[in-house]
């Protein structure tokens, strides 16, 4: 028998036939590899032979309120949702290549509260994760080292940032905002990126211990690709290298 689209679609539904809590929902299914009368590693099995068709897949859920508080923010400011998309499903359609994702590459989406993982190997999606330690949590800490109010740590972070101390020359400094109105002072810019170095070194350290407990570090033949706002502070990418053991680039749309 040729296989058709409608057996494609039939195996994938019964890939959804999984038991989850009643208070998450599926996002994706997300085909890894198909199998055709015990032939593993096809991509496409449109058009072949075969009796027996079985398919390895990623399924992503998420929390219903979650998604549902989602559309309801987007639907309160006039718009309409077509579809709710991995978060690090859509970032990799924007900063990784072909090959990166066929010869193996982790992408890290690192936004305001959380960074996100994603392993690629030939052409699929392998493995996904999110920590709840990003930007967010490197301007408090500006905020508290340097005592200046958080709107004024976010800008510091973004003009002056730097996640990687020997990259700052030791007479550098920078204005720092007080709080409660008081007189602005003068701060060593080596001490902001020392605050930034220990937030990313520890977020990196978590991401690595990650990457290793998946077992799919070897496989990683690209490296690593980092991309999000807070991906772009000077010094993230020669960090990440160092933690990391890998080629780390930055990742721009």
């Amino acid at each position: 028998k040729e296989i058709s689209q409608k057996d494609v679609d039939r195996v994938i539904d019964a890939a959804k036939a999984i038991a989850i809590p009643l208070d998450r929902e599926v996002i994706h299914v997300l085909p890894q590899e198909y199998i055709v009368d015990n032939q593993d590693g096809i991509k496409t099995p449109l058009g072949m032979a075969g009796i027996r068709l079985e398919a390895k897949v990623h399924i992503v859920t998420a929390a219903v309120t979650s998604a549902q508080n989602i559309v309801r923010c987007v639907n309160k400011a006039g718009l309409g949702v077509q579809d709710i998309v991995l978060e690090q499903l859509a970032s990799s359609e924007s900063v990784l290549s072909s090959d990166e994702k066929e010869l193996g590459v982790a992408m890290i989406d690192i936004g305001g509260g959380t960074s996100d993982l994603a392993v690629f190997y030939q052409g699929s999606i392998k493995h996904t994760s999110v920590l709840t330690i990003a930007g967010s949590q490197m301007t408090n800490d500006i905020a508290i080292g340097l005592r200046t109010p958080n709107q004024d740590a976010e800008k510091i972070k973004h003009v002056y940032g730097c996640a990687l101390p020997t990259l700052v020359g030791e007479d550098e400094t920078i204005e720092v905002s007080s709080v409660g109105g008081r007189e602005a002072r003068k701060v060593s810019r080596k001490i902001l990126s020392e605050i930034l170095e220990a937030r990313a070194r520890e977020m990196f350290e978590m991401l690595n211990h990650e990457i290793n407990v998946s077992g799919l570090r070897d496989i990683i033949s690209s490296g690593i690709v980092l991309t999000g706002g807070t991906a772009s502070l000077a010094g993230m990418g020669e960090l990440g290298e160092e933690i990391f053991q890998l080629p780390v680039r930055i990742g721009t749309p």
